[in-house]
């Protein structure tokens, strides 16, 4: 499949790069946003910011068009049996339009990582060599029912540089349609390539899978979204690809927890936003702290029509739980339901983690200095909290204005992906005449 795309004679031109609708094939589309891609790449960052600006104003300017196709994209959701986990994902309203327009401006804000110094040194021989920034070039993303993502990905992409093609699935593909047709026009209304910024929505399911297989044209590929999609995508393509994860999270509550952070953190972690992937799905509770803590933490989460599943020892304390089982400890629920389970100590915690968890986030609750160390030390995720809700783990909450996503992966990004992790280096070289001896 990647010979074909490589091979196709098309050339992109003057008008292709600023008018990349429909009409334009899947691979001309590819070869459009590489050629955006080598323009971005020396683009200012007053530009690159006057875009992000242009986008801002442009949400909201067509925030009626873009909640009108929104409204059409959930009723095809619900009528097709959507859960109520990926109905909230696809729901934008005012608030969530106006969130998505001040993201874009904290990444406007943000600084420019392209030709930064990674590091550098001036070797004996006079000879001056440095390791800087550079953008991927073509940021291929998969993901499903998120319009968010649509904004976030395409404005950290323009910030760090790069093109972009987005598989934003059929549930959304109607507020998808909006949104990058607004972006779009910003990026031609101040000199960027519209191109930069291309949908492959119409091309449905083949869209995403010759994506997959567009290695030489598409640089990197993030998907986000189910387990089963991401898994999909790591197996089958020969793009290489940043892994997101999902989010099967834990929180332990150690022996020494305070009852009232226990309380709110969880309830915070669970019920503020079940669809997302940082809110928790398991609660490991200290077998010496159970009686003391799980009442009010189980009764604040019942409360909120949380469904509780709970081991023997739970159960006995809140008897309203449903019996956990060895699939209830590996599922992320997206939904307001959670899994409880009490341990003898934080040996067994961390046991239970490392044989469950997907690596996402991780939080203790504690007022012992030396229980926190160890956890922060022998939990491998990629974000490990003490005293504070997993729903911290998101990158506009950590200062990057948006996320790419969140990478469970341990080469080159780990956590909240911003616009540094949206960029690779290359040694430049700086000599005075000087010949190897």
């Amino acid at each position: 499949m990647t010979d074909t795309v490589a091979a196709t004679p098309f050339s992109p031109t003057s008008r292709s790069l600023a008018d990349p609708g429909h009409g334009v094939s899947f691979d001309e589309r590819l070869l459009i946003a590489r050629e955006a891609s080598r323009l971005l790449a020396t683009a200012s960052g007053e530009l690159k910011n006057a875009a992000l600006e242009a986008i801002a104003v442009g949400l909201a300017e067509a925030s009626g068009k873009i909640l009108a196709a929104n409204a059409k994209d959930l009723d095809s959701g619900e009528k097709k049996g959507l859960t109520s986990g990926l109905l909230d994902r696809l729901r934008l309203d005012g608030a969530r339009l106006t969130a998505l327009s001040d993201s874009v401006r904290e990444i406007a804000a943000l600084t420019d990582p392209i030709g930064q110094s990674v590091r550098g040194s001036r070797l004996p021989n006079g000879v001056r060599i440095d390791q800087i920034r550079v953008p991927f070039g073509v940021v291929g993303a998969i993901y499903e029912a998120r319009p968010n993502v649509t904004v976030d990905i395409a404005a950290l992409a323009l910030k760090s540089g790069n093109a972009v093609v987005l598989r934003g699935g059929s549930a959304a593909e109607n507020t998808n349609g909006q949104l990058v047709e607004v972006i779009q026009d910003a990026l031609g209304a101040v000199g960027l390539p519209s191109g930069a910024v291309q949908t492959i929505d119409e091309f449905g399911r083949d869209g995403a899978n010759r994506l997959m297989q567009a290695r030489g044209l598409v640089d990197v590929l993030i998907p986000r979204g189910s387990a089963s999609l991401i898994q999909t995508v790591v197996t089958e393509s020969r793009v290489p690809v940043i892994e997101t994860g999902a989010g099967v999270v834990h929180i332990y509550l150690d022996e020494t927890a305070r009852a009232d952070w226990a309380a709110d953190i969880v309830h915070n972690a669970k019920v503020q936003r079940p669809s997302v992937c940082n809110a928790v799905e398991t609660v490991l509770v200290h077998a010496s702290a159970a009686e003391r803590l799980l009442p009010s933490v189980l009764r604040t989460l019942a409360e909120a029509g949380v469904t509780i599943h709970g081991d023997e020892i739970t159960r006995s304390i809140w008897p309203d739980a449903l019996p956990a089982t060895n699939e209830d400890w590996s599922t992320e629920h997206m939904s307001l339901e959670i899994s409880v389970r009490v341990v003898d100590d934080m040996t067994e915690a961390i046991d239970h983690i490392r044989t469950f968890s997907t690596g996402h986030t991780e939080s203790i609750i504690t007022e012992s200095v030396s229980n926190a160390e160890r956890f922060l030390a022998e939990v491998d995720s990629a974000v490990v909290m003490v005293n504070a809700s997993t729903r911290f783990t998101d990158g506009g909450e950590f200062g990057f204005g948006a996320e790419v996503g969140i990478s469970t992966q341990k080469l080159h990004a780990r956590g909240p992906m911003g616009v540094s992790e949206l960029t690779s280096t290359k040694w430049t070289v700086r000599g005075t005449g000087q010949v190897r001896r």
